[in-house]
């Protein structure tokens, strides 16, 4: 699966070089600035797979005493990086939308247009290779920027049949300028889910309360605090809890142990730590000071 992605990967960015030589070429040939500007696009294109691709080879690397969680945030740091770069590719674009419009130039719409179907197909074969609906982070915005230059070089097709047809040499910088607000609210939702994962947030659908109530509901469980859920990497959940129970022998804890962790696991959640503690040695003295109605209610969730 993971080797799939690399050559998924690999295969991409080749095709990616193919079509930014054929871009700067026809650019310069055709005086289109909406193709040089698309060619600008290709490069930090070529530049996120190849960070991708990167990445994707070094998160397969199992855990080791240097990573004990693994290598899988690598992967995400890709992501983020590859999502700042579609924000600043859109913020080009409509800088350079923004001139067209001052200033339209005069278009070589033949060359524009035959490079940019070259451009448009290999876009489209590697929407395909890269596919849909992504686990991966870092793929998913590998993807995204495929996807708008997929979408980019419709554009420029478009505008550039406009511009043939009706001499309306503005179709280039409205062209620009939607293609930029889809790059865009790709790119921030790539930073916004990977930065989410860097911060330690709790991860999208998980409510922290809930869980610790449905542990609290356990008949055994006297009450959880230092409660944490966070994610490791994308899709990758963590959970940790100090558990209080009655003054009881480890072994008879394991059933409940196992009904937690199954409980969790119900929730996608697969990385687990759970502490035990004595409820009535509360105090962690040398002398078990026994605690049972008048225990403090408010640990019940913090």
């Amino acid at each position: 699966m993971k080797k799939d992605q690399s050559i998924k990967l690999a295969l991409s960015l080749l095709i990616t070089l193919i079509i930014l030589l054929a871009e700067v070429i026809g650019g310069l040939v055709s005086n289109s600035i909406a193709l040089l500007s698309d060619a600008g696009h290709v490069l930090t294109d070529a530049f996120a797979l190849g960070l991708s691709l990167i990445a994707a080879h070094i998160s397969k690397r199992p855990s080791d005493f240097r990573a004990t969680f693994g290598y899988q945030r690598f992967g995400l740091l890709a992501a983020v990086i590859n999502g700042v770069s579609l924000v600043v590719i859109a913020v080009f674009i409509f800088v350079e939308s923004y001139h067209r419009f001052v200033s339209p130039a005069a278009i070589g719409t033949t060359v524009m247009l035959t490079v940019a179907a070259g451009g448009l197909l290999g876009n489209i074969a590697m929407a395909l290779i890269l596919g849909r609906g992504h686990e991966d982070l870092n793929i998913k915005s590998a993807w995204l920027h495929v996807l708008g230059d997929t979408l980019s070089s419709v554009g420029v097709i478009i505008s550039g049949l406009i511009v043939l047809f009706t001499g309306w040499t503005y179709a280039d910088p409205v062209a620009g300028i939607i293609i930029g607000t889809i790059i865009i609210t790709g790119g921030l939702r790539v930073v916004r889910e990977a930065s989410g994962i860097f911060l330690e947030m709790v991860p999208r659908g998980f409510d922290v309360e809930a869980i610790a109530e449905k542990l609290c509901g356990l008949p055994e469980v006297m009450g959880v605090h230092d409660l944490h859920v966070w994610s490791l990497a994308h899709r990758r959940v963590a959970f940790t809890a100090h558990i209080w129970v009655h003054d009881q022998k480890l072994s008879e804890l394991e059933p409940l142990r196992h009904t937690i962790e199954d409980l969790l696991r119900g929730m996608k959640i697969h990385h687990i730590l759970l502490q035990f503690e004595c409820g009535e040695c509360e105090a962690n003295g040398l002398y078990c000071q026994v605690h049972t109605e008048e225990h403090p209610q408010e640990h019940h969730h913090h």
